[in-house]
Order: structure tokens, then sequence, then C-alpha cells
């Protein structure tokens, strides 16, 4: 057995042990009994916000010592928790919806928990982004969990570009201020016709599913009063039909475009590229199924 082993063994034997207690996202009813006996057993409770977990913990009448952890202070609160864990301490992290450390602060903790040796138990509750997913009907066989999207510049962009590209099933957060300028921004960079679930409220009284496509999103929620807490679920990148007839009848489908704007006086490869790019289309694929077409015409 080497030094690591021992010492997570050592640990171990102290008894010092991180619960990951998830908390309601909406409704109480919600919080697990499991949860509930986990937050009356431990010495500590860590919070993102003590305000919000103190209604929690009154609501059940809990009464505990708590400690803020949030993003700015993860790594200083850390090293007192760890602290907690080194002397046996029973230690639960909570946030303020939802499970800690998804698009909230605890990852940092359970890493240095882990490494340090201790045993970091997760107790299973609610979560926005399965809950969404679920009951979205879009495809729930792959899917890929992007938090929230970086607020501007180029990382955005660069996240929203590869976001074109994904094919799974997107699932994103968005905060209600912002929502108008996300969905603005997915069109440009999904396009218009990809389908979206935008969840509202879950699990409280005004929850809400609105389905349709981006471009039909962003109509409605321009003229919508924005409030609650949102989660977006999107449809990935459509598979391009591998069958030659099905890709050359959608290159027929946008051939009077391409001879318009050329006749208009734009040049054909350009023309083609800003099309295939649209479109999801080969570039080089379009551009010779144009070149054939031409041939045959004037043939």
């Amino acid at each position: 057995m080497d030094e690591t082993e021992k010492r997570n063994v050592e640990q171990r034997r102290i008894g010092g042990e991180l619960f990951l207690v998830a908390t309601p996202i909406g409704n109480l009813e919600d919080i697990s009994a499991r949860a509930l006996r986990v937050l009356n057993e431990v010495d500590m409770i860590a919070a993102e916000d003590t305000r919000q977990t103190k209604k929690l913990l009154s609501h059940f009448k809990i009464s505990k010592p708590l400690m803020s952890l949030f993003k700015e202070n993860e790594r200083y609160k850390t090293e007192k928790i760890i602290t907690l864990l080194a002397d046996g301490k029973k230690v639960a992290l909570v946030s303020d919806a939802g499970m800690p450390g998804i698009s909230d602060p605890g990852a940092y903790l359970v890493k240095e928990a882990v490494e340090e040796g201790f045993r970091v138990v997760p107790i299973p509750g609610p979560s926005a982004s399965l809950l969404a997913l679920a009951a979205s009907a879009l495809p729930t066989e792959r899917f890929v969990f992007e938090g929230f999207l970086a607020r501007k510049g180029r990382k955005r962009k660069q996240e929203l570009a590869a976001l074109a590209l994904e094919p799974r099933t997107i699932i994103i957060y968005e905060a209600p201020h912002r929502i108008r300028e996300t969905l603005q921004d997915l069109q440009e960079y999904l396009g218009g016709d990809r389908r979206i679930v935008i969840a509202r409220e879950l699990t409280k009284v005004y929850e809400e599913f609105w389905r349709g496509s981006i471009s039909q999103a962003l109509t409605e929620w321009k003229e919508r009063e924005i409030k609650g807490e949102f989660t977006l679920v999107i449809q990935g990148k459509p598979e391009v039909s591998t069958k030659v007839e099905d890709i050359t009848e959608k290159y027929r489908s946008i051939y009077p475009e391409l001879i318009e704007r050329i006749k208009n006086g734009e040049k054909a490869s350009t023309v083609i590229r800003e099309v295939a790019k649209r479109e999801g289309f080969s570039r080089h694929g379009l551009y010779q199924w144009f070149l054939t077409e031409q041939k045959e015409m004037e043939d």
C-alpha cells in the first residue's frame, strides 16, 4: 500500500465526509427524505447563499451552523472545509437550487476533497437540465449540457459556432434579462429552423414549456414579459442525408436562387460558398453539381 492509499484509509477511518445535497429548484416538496436526514446529521452546511439556505432549513425546522461558499471565496473556504473533514467532521454542500457543483460553486471543493482522500457522497435530487430534457420531446439518447454561455466577446462566438455543429441535443441555462439576446444569437449561428424548447419556472406554480423553432421563439419572446428562470433545450444539428437523390433534390431547391444572384452580378464562387454555408451543404459538392447542371443546360 503506497502513501496515498494509506492516507486515504486513515482519513476514511477518521470519518470526515462531504455530502453534495441536491435541493429543490422551486417546489419544496421535491426534497428527498435522505437529503433531510443528511442535513439534520451533518456538523456544518456550506451554502452558496446562506440567506436562501436559511429559508430552506427553517421550513424543515433544521438548525445547523452555516458557512458561505460562493465563486469568489471558494478556494479560501475549501481550505477551511478540508480542515473540518480532517477533524472527522461531516459537511454538507448545497447550492441555491439543484445539485451543487453543476453550474454552481462546488467543483473545486469536490476535487480537493477527493484528492485528500475524503469520502464524497452525492445525495440526488431535482435537476433543471434533466427535467427540461425529459419533457422536451427532443431526442434524449445523447445530449450535451453547456450551462451558461459566455456573456459576450470572442469566447461566446466560439461557443455558439461549436454548438452550430453539435449533433446531440443541447441544453443551456439563461438568465431572464439575456434570453432575447441569446435567442437572437442562436438564430444567427444555428439557423431559425432548429427546434427549441424553452422551459421556464420548472416545478413552480407558473411552470411552462414553450415549443417551436428558434425563429418562432425569437418572435414570441420579443413580445412577452420575461420572468423566471430559463432552461433551453435545442435540437442538435440534423444529419445530412447521404442519399444522392436526396442531396440532388436539395441542390435543385436552391438552384433558382443561385441563378438569380449570379445574373445580378455576384460571382458564382461567392454565391455558392455563402449558400453552402447557410444550408449546411458541401461547398465542393454544390459547386460541382452546379457546373454539371450548367453544362447540361448549355447542351
